[in-house]
């Protein structure tokens, strides 16, 4: 058995902190060191010849193919995502779906894009992809009947997201890649918000699993990076254009990445239970029409998320009961434990108000069912602060919502 079989059958803990830690790699020291380097040099001309044709880690080669930091990240990622060959690394969340979409789409394609994905991955369909000539056919994942009737002889590739973005809806990840796979289609994931340790993408019939390492696997709100796993036919190819569009990923990120990595399941499990314990006091308050968390039992997409899932994280939305959008951004405003801005899996909570209804072409806003008022969302990714200091942060906050 190989070290990266013996990784993956060992129990999370134990496989978060020995992925990637070759002994070629590290050395004497418990880390891999921080290897910058363009330029490889070889012993003669004829190690020189052989380079080329050798195309994988662990091979010096250039600069633009990485070196021991980059290679440890790559491979720890791999162990964790279960089935995966490999993993290519990416400067950006966006950049690996953009580069996933450029490996398997040509002019003429036909994409079908989850309705409720992160907005600059629609932009990519919308943008990039509708500039070199691939139709993006934007769909409803939880109505599989009308996502199956817009396949095509065309259709190269379907792009999900779960839970959606900003309003966390859970789809049926499996059947949906079974249908996909059964049009001649490949799957493709952005498993950003559960990561390989709450959701296995491959074993659960996805081809390739994206995930921004900006979020959980960085952890400090401090790097930009992004993932894709796949088996080894489409590892192979998402390698093979991600070196012809010159990708590379910077060793001092990838170390950053591999600290963040390693802490990884506690900072999730702390998230989670947080989260949860926030989103049930919100589920109680009459200020608040609706919390879009399916982690939480009775809320939308918990039956999925429970059957499909083995964890979550701090991530998910609440609707409020009413109001306006200026009450809205008045609780926002008001409250002092959480930081204004984008992005989230930071140690840091996060508030962000949404709007969902300005990033959907099939899906309604506000969610059923409700009143057509509760409208005016919040999402806050809960970070590792105590819960209950947050819940104070929060109720206190209610009260400038309620104002005027």
């Amino acid at each position: 058995m190989s070290n990266t079989d013996k990784s993956r059958t060992a129990a999370t803990g134990t496989r978060i902190v020995s992925a990637g830690r070759r002994k070629e790699w590290t050395g004497p020291v418990v880390n891999p060191p921080v290897w910058r380097a363009s330029t490889h040099l070889y012993e003669n001309t004829a190690a020189l010849a052989e380079g080329p044709r050798r195309n994988e880690d662990g091979r010096f080669f250039y600069g633009r193919r990485g070196a021991p930091t980059q290679w440890a990240l790559s491979q720890a990622l791999t162990e964790l995502e279960a089935g995966a060959e490999g993993t290519v690394l990416y400067p950006s969340g966006v950049a690996a779906i953009a580069g996933v979409m450029l490996t398997l789409l040509k002019p003429g394609d036909v994409v079908l894009i989850s309705d409720n994905a992160y907005d600059p991955t629609r932009t990519i369909g919308k943008g990039l992809l509708s500039d070199l000539g691939i139709e993006p056919r934007f769909f409803d994942p939880l109505d599989i009947g009308a996502y199956e009737a817009l396949f095509c002889e065309h259709t190269r590739a379907v792009l999900l997201e779960a839970p959606g973005s900003l309003s966390m809806e859970i789809c049926d990840l499996p059947e949906l890649a079974r249908i996909a796979r059964s049009r001649g289609a490949v799957s493709v994931l952005d498993n950003t918000w559960a990561s390989s340790l709450g959701f296995r993408a491959l074993e659960q019939g996805i081809d390739i699993s994206v995930m921004a390492l900006t979020k959980h696997v960085g952890g400090h709100s401090d790097l930009m990076m992004g993932s894709a796993s796949a088996g080894p036919e489409l590892y192979g190819h998402l390698r093979q254009r991600a070196q012809q569009l010159g990708t590379v990923v910077s060793p001092d990120d990838a170390a950053l990445a591999l600290r963040g990595l390693r802490t990884l399941h506690l900072r999730l499990q702390h998230e989670t239970e947080a989260a949860l314990q926030i989103a049930q006091w919100l589920s109680r308050r009459t200020e608040v029409a609706q919390v879009l968390c399916p982690m939480l039992p009775g809320a939308p997409g918990h039956d999925l998320w429970k059957r499909d899932f083995m964890g979550g994280c701090g991530l998910f939305s609440f609707v409020f009961k009413g109001g306006t959008a200026a009450a809205r951004n008045r609780f926002v405003d008001a409250l002092k434990l959480f930081g204004i801005g984008y992005s989230w899996g930071g140690y840091e909570s996060l508030a962000l108000p949404i709007e969902p209804a300005n990033y959907r072409n099939r899906m309604a806003w506000p969610p059923a069912p409700g009143d057509a008022r509760d409208r005016h969302g919040v999402r806050l990714a809960i970070g590792l602060e105590d819960a209950n200091d947050l819940i104070a942060d929060i109720e206190q906050a209610l009260i400038a919502w309620a104002a005027g």
